[in-house]
């Protein structure tokens, strides 16, 4: 069974494999972990919508937090991230300043990072974008448009 392992970040002759993991056209027996999603969100719905929709993309594993203080923990912890989705709106620490503390961390400058949320202000999405958001949806949302967007900017990374 080959193997490809590691936070989203390969090697030239890695980028393939990925492309084909993200796409589903894997040889039987052939395993790849692209790493660890994490998702911040304090409603239960959000949370779960999520799960759903890059839990299903093959290799990569799921981690949510219900506030943006468990993230900042998690992130200060180090572990291997490839992607963060995160509401905005949410209390104690609100998703912007979560954006600010992930991008201001240099192992994950170029990591993927959707923000999701039910935010109707005018400002939020460009506001989200100068952080260093590379992708914007606005709640209800379809957990399809997350999930071909994740992979993209997933596959986008790797060929980064």
């Amino acid at each position: 069974m080959a193997s490809a392992t590691g936070s989203c970040r390969s090697s030239p002759d890695g980028v393939n494999i990925v492309r084909d993991a993200l796409s589903g056209r894997l040889p039987d027996g052939t395993s790849v972990e692209l790493g660890t999603v994490l998702i911040v969100d304090d409603t239960q719905a959000g949370v779960v919508a999520l799960e759903l929709a890059c839990g299903s993309i093959p290799g990569i594993t799921v981690r949510a937090v219900r506030s943006a203080l468990d993230a900042v923990k998690l992130i200060e912890a180090g572990g291997p991230l490839c992607a963060m989705i995160t509401d905005i709106r949410m209390p104690v620490m609100d998703g912007f300043e979560l954006i600010r503390h992930f991008r201001g961390d240099a192992r994950y400058r170029r990591t993927p990072i959707i923000v999701i949320t039910g935010d109707t202000d005018p400002d939020t999405p460009d506001r989200a974008a100068r952080l260093g958001a590379d992708a914007f949806f606005s709640k209800p949302f379809s957990p399809a448009a997350v999930r071909q967007t994740l992979k993209r900017l997933l596959e986008a990374d790797r060929d980064a």
